[in-house]
């Protein structure tokens, strides 16, 4: 069964910065392409960013390009999204998931960026 736990959301100051993460199991973590995906209040699910197995093909939205870097650890199961320069339009529930484009997600972490 496909776990994923996210981790390390809170609250932000305008221009702060977060790390999240993200623990995986029940699937071979290192050959998963794995995306971060999130959902402000009242809308629809937006994707963040996506990476390739081997951490070589990365892809992000354009919201969030130059602000936000994604990143794995293999050996740790780990996923990572380091997110800088945060706005109060980057308030939402932060879910990893398994896939480059689609698959399961896990239950997310709070991001709220406010003054």
């Amino acid at each position: 069964e496909v776990q994923l736990v996210e981790s390390g959301g809170g609250l932000a100051q305008p221009g702060g910065s977060m790390r999240l993460s993200c623990a995986a199991s029940g699937f071979t973590f290192s050959s998963s392409s794995m995306r971060w995906v999130r959902q402000a209040p009242g809308k629809g699910p937006e994707w963040v960013s996506s990476i390739d197995a081997g951490g070589g093909v990365i892809r992000y939205a354009d919201s969030v390009r130059g602000r936000f870097t994604i990143s794995r650890h293999n050996a740790a199961n780990t996923l990572y999204l380091q997110m800088n320069s945060l706005k109060p339009e980057d308030t939402a529930v932060y879910y990893c998931a398994k896939g480059f484009a689609d698959g399961p997600r896990g239950q997310g972490t709070q991001v709220t960026v406010s003054s």
